[in-house]
């Protein structure tokens, strides 16, 4: 795909109503940064970056790649930005399934399986289930049906009274850590979405404060307390992200790991686990 302007969007794609300049601007205000930050950043002159956002400048397709960098905009933005700009996009947007993506999903997969016998998952930037090794299935026992109907959202099934809460030891603990990651995921992508699903869950009831004070991970993480019967699970979670991917697919991917907070947990997990072989 070569730098020349296209007249016309590729399939799929939507033109963007707004100028290239505005998108610029509202991503540099997003990171707060200054005119001057991002100019120095990008190897520019604050000049040629005021006439950008202004449109009184046409930035280049390199050029609107080298600032979408700098800004650290995801790479669906990007694509929007290019269209913006009057180029075609770069970045494919291609299914987890899709024959192309094969490698990547067998990677996923080998990371899954091989985390057990502990859980672990990955969900999508809306926090949808892509994909769930056999340890996070016992965790769900009890859960309202329509709450597993695709697509499973997880911080729905994690938060809502019908879902995980109910069984959530430090639920209020674990609902607030929640919440603030998803303020922040918001912050950074400027997701719609995930501004809904925001004012979704803080509309759940709120659970009440713990009678005890949950288990002390010396401020690494926050735990993840739920009963399973009548033992408590007690786990904390680590996330990965594909940070070189170059397919909008791939960079919207999180993998979330979770670890036995304590030997019991561990014990249970691996009973678990062998039950299942």
């Amino acid at each position: 795909m070569d730098g020349r302007r296209h007249a016309a969007i590729v399939p799929g794609m939507l033109a963007s109503p707004r100028p290239v300049g505005d998108h610029l601007r509202e991503w540099r205000q997003r990171r707060r940064m200054s005119q001057l930050d991002l100019a120095l950043e990008a190897d520019i002159s604050t000049r040629h970056l005021s006439f950008m956002e202004t449109g009184r400048a046409q930035p280049s397709r390199e050029m609107v790649l080298r600032l979408a960098e700098q800004l650290d905009i995801p790479l669906r933005e990007r694509n929007v930005m290019l269209v913006a700009a009057g180029f075609a996009p770069v970045f494919p947007e291609r299914a987890l399934d899709d024959p192309a993506m094969a490698a990547a999903r067998r990677a996923v997969d080998l990371i899954l399986a091989g985390h057990e016998p502990y859980p672990a998952l990955v969900v999508d930037q809306r926090w949808n289930l892509v994909a769930a090794n056999r340890m996070v299935a016992p965790l769900l026992e009890g859960v309202d049906p329509a709450l597993l109907a695709p697509p499973l959202n997880v911080v729905r099934l994690s938060l809502h009274p019908q879902g995980l809460a109910p069984r959530t030891v430090n639920a209020a603990e674990w609902r607030t850590h929640i919440l603030e990651r998803l303020r922040r995921q918001a912050e950074l992508s400027a997701d719609p979405a995930l501004i809904e699903l925001i004012a979704e869950v803080k509309a759940y009831p709120v659970p009440p404060a713990p009678d005890r004070r949950p288990e002390d991970l010396g401020g690494v993480a926050i735990p993840f307390q739920v009963m399973l019967g009548d033992r408590m699970l007690s786990f904390f979670s680590t996330t990965t992200v594909f940070g070189t991917a170059v397919d909008i697919t791939l960079s919207e991917l999180t993998l979330e790991t979770f670890f036995p907070a304590d030997a019991g947990t561990a014990e249970a997990l691996r009973q678990a686990h062998a039950a299942l072989a």
